[in-house]
């Protein structure tokens, strides 16, 4: 039995990867998905704040509440980031990153720095919420699926695209990396050399909404 955690990007909720998670546990693994801080059940939270170190304090606390060990944790997006983030503070925790058309940085690096147009949204946003992408943007078309998809969404804290991300050391440097590029209509947000092996995924952005049962049986071949 595998123990995956599913993390979602940003505007996102936990409850992104409702069409996943059940087909994982079917399989015989257990799955966490949690929202992070400001979203979902607790989007009555965010404040300017909140930043990357709130989300990757999100994750290290579950890791530790649970005590999960050897946890293949799944990035999507922005959430390349957090997962990179939580690697560096317990990486004797990670047994394999995964990187879901996210983004990838090094030690040190911000959100800004890996996709610079950010900070034009930022500043176009005129205020420390970022609101999100339209959702064709991010291969969202069907209408049950933008329904569903639009009731999850709530901007997010420019914090948490400046603040930097720390994972030096040898320790993370050693956790295995796997990276799936979604290839179809998405907007391609990892296409810099990365680590680890590449696996390729027929989809938008969302691949976890619009295929999940192709996204899931990916992930399988890891767990």
């Amino acid at each position: 039995m595998a123990t995956y955690v599913l993390v979602h990007g940003a505007w996102h909720s936990g409850e992104v990867w409702d069409r996943v998670t059940p087909l994982l546990t079917a399989a015989g693994h257990r799955v966490f998905a949690p929202s992070l801080t400001g979203h979902g059940p607790t989007r009555d939270r965010m404040t300017p704040e909140v930043g990357l170190e709130t989300y990757v304090g999100d994750i290290v606390t579950l890791l530790r509440a649970e005590d999960l060990h050897d946890v293949i944790l799944v990035g999507h997006s922005y959430a390349g980031m957090v997962i990179s983030g939580a690697a560096g503070a317990v990486p004797e925790r990670i047994g394999r990153l995964v990187y879901l058309d996210a983004m990838v940085p090094v030690d040190g690096e911000t959100a800004v720095d890996v996709m610079p147009e950010i900070a034009g949204m930022i500043e176009a946003s005129g205020s420390w919420r970022v609101p999100p992408f339209p959702l064709e943007f991010l291969g969202v078309t069907a209408p049950e699926d933008v329904a569903w998809v639009s009731g999850m969404l709530t901007d997010e804290p420019a914090l948490c695209y400046r603040q930097p991300v720390r994972m030096a050391g040898p320790a993370v440097a050693a956790v295995p990396r796997t990276h799936i590029h979604c290839v179809g209509e998405s907007r391609d947000v990892t296409r810099r050399p990365v680590d680890g092996e590449v696996w390729t995924l027929a989809s938008g952005h969302d691949c976890m909404v619009t295929v999940p049962g192709a996204l899931a049986d990916l992930l399988l071949k890891l767990g």
